[in-house]
Protein backbone atom coordinates (compact mmCIF):
# COMPACT_ATOMS: atom_id res chain seq x y z
CA UNK A 1 0.00 0.00 0.00
CA UNK A 2 1.43 3.28 -0.81
CA UNK A 3 1.34 6.51 1.11
CA UNK A 4 -0.98 7.78 -0.67
CA UNK A 5 -3.74 4.78 -0.90
CA UNK A 6 -3.41 5.05 2.88
CA UNK A 7 -3.53 8.25 4.04
CA UNK A 8 -6.49 7.96 1.91
CA UNK A 9 -8.09 5.01 4.22
CA UNK A 10 -6.99 6.75 7.44
CA UNK A 11 -9.27 9.59 6.49
CA UNK A 12 -12.24 7.48 5.27
CA UNK A 13 -11.46 5.47 9.06
CA UNK A 14 -11.71 8.67 10.81
CA UNK A 15 -14.42 10.40 9.30
CA UNK A 16 -17.24 8.29 7.87
CA UNK A 17 -18.49 7.51 12.21
CA UNK A 18 -17.95 11.08 13.29
CA UNK A 19 -21.79 12.03 11.74
CA UNK A 20 -23.44 8.49 13.11
CA UNK A 21 -21.48 9.61 16.65
CA UNK A 22 -22.97 13.18 16.16
CA UNK A 23 -26.31 12.16 15.65
CA UNK A 24 -26.24 9.50 18.63
CA UNK A 25 -24.98 11.65 21.00
CA UNK A 26 -27.60 14.54 20.35
CA UNK A 27 -30.55 12.23 19.55
CA UNK A 28 -30.17 9.15 21.38
CA UNK A 29 -27.87 9.15 24.15
CA UNK A 30 -27.65 12.83 25.28
CA UNK A 31 -31.30 14.55 24.26
CA UNK A 32 -31.80 17.89 24.70
CA UNK A 33 -29.30 18.29 26.78
CA UNK A 34 -25.79 20.99 26.91
CA UNK A 35 -23.59 17.96 26.68
CA UNK A 36 -25.85 16.21 23.71
CA UNK A 37 -26.11 19.44 21.72
CA UNK A 38 -22.12 20.41 22.42
CA UNK A 39 -20.92 17.01 21.28
CA UNK A 40 -23.55 16.87 18.02
CA UNK A 41 -21.86 20.46 16.85
CA UNK A 42 -18.91 19.25 17.87
CA UNK A 43 -18.90 16.42 15.60
CA UNK A 44 -20.38 18.93 13.16
CA UNK A 45 -17.56 20.92 12.90
CA UNK A 46 -15.15 18.25 12.91
CA UNK A 47 -16.77 17.17 9.92
CA UNK A 48 -16.45 19.89 7.88
CA UNK A 49 -13.30 20.98 9.33
CA UNK A 50 -11.49 18.04 8.64
CA UNK A 51 -11.66 17.39 5.04
CA UNK A 52 -10.11 20.85 4.12
CA UNK A 53 -7.23 20.16 6.70
CA UNK A 54 -6.69 16.92 5.40
CA UNK A 55 -6.34 18.22 1.54
CA UNK A 56 -4.42 21.63 2.63
CA UNK A 57 -1.84 19.38 5.14
CA UNK A 58 -2.08 15.88 4.27
CA UNK A 59 -2.78 15.48 0.61
CA UNK A 60 -1.12 18.55 0.22
CA UNK A 61 -3.91 19.66 -2.59
CA UNK A 62 -5.00 23.25 -3.05
CA UNK A 63 -8.73 23.42 -2.57
CA UNK A 64 -11.43 24.39 -5.14
CA UNK A 65 -15.04 25.91 -5.66
CA UNK A 66 -15.66 22.91 -7.63
CA UNK A 67 -16.54 24.83 -10.59
CA UNK A 68 -19.28 23.15 -13.14
CA UNK A 69 -16.64 23.28 -16.23
CA UNK A 70 -18.10 20.00 -17.63
CA UNK A 71 -22.33 20.90 -16.94
CA UNK A 72 -24.50 18.22 -15.92
CA UNK A 73 -27.44 20.67 -14.70
CA UNK A 74 -29.93 18.98 -16.94
CA UNK A 75 -29.28 15.67 -16.14
CA UNK A 76 -28.79 15.96 -12.36
CA UNK A 77 -31.89 18.30 -12.64
CA UNK A 78 -34.23 15.28 -14.01
CA UNK A 79 -32.75 13.12 -11.90
CA UNK A 80 -34.00 15.04 -8.26
CA UNK A 81 -37.47 15.41 -10.51
CA UNK A 82 -37.59 11.99 -10.97
CA UNK A 83 -36.45 10.94 -7.36
CA UNK A 84 -38.68 12.95 -6.06
CA UNK A 85 -41.81 12.01 -7.99
CA UNK A 86 -40.76 8.62 -6.36
CA UNK A 87 -40.75 9.73 -3.09
CA UNK A 88 -44.01 11.68 -2.94
CA UNK A 89 -45.61 8.63 -4.82
CA UNK A 90 -44.61 6.22 -2.15
CA UNK A 91 -45.69 8.82 0.80
CA UNK A 92 -48.97 8.63 -1.18
CA UNK A 93 -49.32 4.68 -1.28
CA UNK A 94 -47.88 3.86 1.84
CA UNK A 95 -47.36 7.08 3.78
CA UNK A 96 -50.70 6.13 6.14
CA UNK A 97 -49.31 2.72 7.01
CA UNK A 98 -45.87 3.63 7.85
CA UNK A 99 -45.91 7.41 9.01
CA UNK A 100 -47.24 7.63 12.65
CA UNK A 101 -48.35 11.29 12.31
CA UNK A 102 -48.26 11.63 16.10
CA UNK A 103 -45.11 10.52 16.90
CA UNK A 104 -43.37 13.04 14.00
CA UNK A 105 -45.15 15.92 15.26
CA UNK A 106 -43.91 15.04 19.25
CA UNK A 107 -40.20 14.73 17.66
CA UNK A 108 -40.48 17.91 16.17
CA UNK A 109 -42.32 20.05 19.27
CA UNK A 110 -38.55 18.45 21.35
CA UNK A 111 -36.31 20.28 18.91
CA UNK A 112 -38.89 23.27 17.87
CA UNK A 113 -39.74 22.41 14.40
CA UNK A 114 -43.12 22.39 15.37
CA UNK A 115 -44.28 26.03 14.15
CA UNK A 116 -44.50 27.12 10.55
CA UNK A 117 -42.33 29.87 11.01
CA UNK A 118 -39.25 27.55 12.07
CA UNK A 119 -40.15 24.39 10.71
CA UNK A 120 -39.60 26.80 7.16
CA UNK A 121 -36.79 28.30 8.67
CA UNK A 122 -35.12 24.43 9.08
CA UNK A 123 -36.26 23.25 5.51
CA UNK A 124 -34.92 26.37 3.87
CA UNK A 125 -31.32 26.16 5.90
CA UNK A 126 -31.49 22.38 5.42
CA UNK A 127 -32.09 22.82 1.19
CA UNK A 128 -29.61 25.63 0.45
CA UNK A 129 -26.97 24.91 3.05
CA UNK A 130 -26.86 20.99 4.83
CA UNK A 131 -27.18 20.32 1.76
CA UNK A 132 -24.11 21.85 -0.26
CA UNK A 133 -22.37 20.78 3.31
CA UNK A 134 -23.47 17.18 2.31
CA UNK A 135 -22.42 17.52 -1.08
CA UNK A 136 -18.59 18.88 -0.26
CA UNK A 137 -18.44 15.79 2.31
CA UNK A 138 -19.51 12.77 0.49
CA UNK A 139 -19.72 13.46 -3.06
CA UNK A 140 -15.97 15.68 -3.05
CA UNK A 141 -14.04 14.57 -0.37
CA UNK A 142 -15.13 10.66 0.58
CA UNK A 143 -15.28 10.14 -3.11
CA UNK A 144 -12.29 11.65 -3.80
CA UNK A 145 -10.56 9.54 -1.07
CA UNK A 146 -12.54 6.26 -2.00
CA UNK A 147 -11.35 6.53 -5.47
CA UNK A 148 -7.79 6.58 -4.06
CA UNK A 149 -8.13 3.16 -2.94
CA UNK A 150 -11.05 1.04 -4.63
CA UNK A 151 -11.95 3.32 -8.06
CA UNK A 152 -14.27 5.36 -8.98
CA UNK A 153 -16.90 2.53 -8.82
CA UNK A 154 -15.96 1.04 -5.38
CA UNK A 155 -16.13 5.25 -4.27
CA UNK A 156 -19.72 5.36 -5.38
CA UNK A 157 -20.38 2.22 -3.35
CA UNK A 158 -19.26 3.70 -0.34
CA UNK A 159 -20.10 7.25 -0.22
CA UNK A 160 -23.85 6.27 -0.58
CA UNK A 161 -23.20 3.97 2.05
CA UNK A 162 -21.30 6.78 4.20
CA UNK A 163 -24.24 8.92 3.28
CA UNK A 164 -27.59 6.23 4.62
CA UNK A 165 -25.88 5.09 8.15
CA UNK A 166 -26.53 8.60 9.46
CA UNK A 167 -30.09 8.80 8.57
CA UNK A 168 -30.53 5.71 9.31
CA UNK A 169 -29.09 6.48 13.05
CA UNK A 170 -31.69 9.89 12.77
CA UNK A 171 -34.77 7.82 11.32
CA UNK A 172 -35.36 5.11 13.69
CA UNK A 173 -36.36 7.33 16.14
CA UNK A 174 -39.49 8.59 13.67
CA UNK A 175 -40.54 5.91 11.59
CA UNK A 176 -40.68 2.05 12.50
CA UNK A 177 -38.34 -0.57 11.11
CA UNK A 178 -40.05 -0.89 7.59
CA UNK A 179 -40.31 2.36 7.31
CA UNK A 180 -36.57 2.79 7.70
CA UNK A 181 -35.73 -0.12 5.40
CA UNK A 182 -37.62 1.84 2.79
CA UNK A 183 -36.40 4.95 3.01
CA UNK A 184 -32.45 3.44 3.83
CA UNK A 185 -32.68 2.12 0.59
CA UNK A 186 -33.77 4.99 -0.97
CA UNK A 187 -31.26 7.18 0.94
CA UNK A 188 -28.76 4.87 -0.22
CA UNK A 189 -29.51 4.64 -4.32
CA UNK A 190 -30.14 8.72 -3.94
CA UNK A 191 -26.71 8.94 -2.73
CA UNK A 192 -25.20 6.47 -5.01
CA UNK A 193 -26.36 8.58 -8.10
CA UNK A 194 -25.18 11.97 -6.78
CA UNK A 195 -21.53 10.22 -6.61
CA UNK A 196 -22.12 8.75 -9.97
CA UNK A 197 -23.06 12.29 -10.89
CA UNK A 198 -19.87 13.63 -9.24
CA UNK A 199 -17.47 11.15 -10.91
CA UNK A 200 -19.00 12.07 -14.22
CA UNK A 201 -18.74 15.70 -14.22
CA UNK A 202 -16.62 16.75 -11.19
CA UNK A 203 -18.38 19.28 -10.09
CA UNK A 204 -20.94 19.05 -6.26
CA UNK A 205 -22.88 22.03 -7.74
CA UNK A 206 -24.95 19.54 -10.68
CA UNK A 207 -25.39 16.77 -7.55
CA UNK A 208 -26.58 19.96 -4.75
CA UNK A 209 -28.82 20.85 -7.64
CA UNK A 210 -30.41 17.30 -7.63
CA UNK A 211 -30.21 17.42 -3.51
CA UNK A 212 -31.95 20.26 -3.54
CA UNK A 213 -34.93 18.95 -5.60
CA UNK A 214 -35.33 15.90 -4.01
CA UNK A 215 -35.24 18.01 -0.48
CA UNK A 216 -37.95 20.39 -1.42
CA UNK A 217 -40.31 17.29 -2.21
CA UNK A 218 -38.91 15.70 1.35
CA UNK A 219 -39.63 18.85 3.51
CA UNK A 220 -43.23 19.31 1.02
CA UNK A 221 -44.16 16.10 2.84
CA UNK A 222 -43.18 17.28 6.06
CA UNK A 223 -45.41 20.26 6.34
CA UNK A 224 -48.40 18.19 4.95
CA UNK A 225 -47.79 15.71 7.65
CA UNK A 226 -46.91 18.75 10.55
CA UNK A 227 -49.54 21.26 9.20
CA UNK A 228 -52.07 19.50 7.11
Amino acid sequence: MNLQTRNALISLILLLPIPSLGVYFGMIALPNTPIGQGLFFLMKSVLLIMPIVWTLAIDKQPLSLSKPQRGGFLTSGIIGVAISIGIVGAYLLLGQLLVDTSLIQSKMLDIGLASKGTYIFGAVYWILVNAVLEEYVWRWFVVQQSEKIIGATGAIFISAVGFTLHHIVAMQLYFNWVAVLLCAIGIFFGGAIWSWCYVRYRSIWPCYLSHAIVDVAIFGIGYQILFS
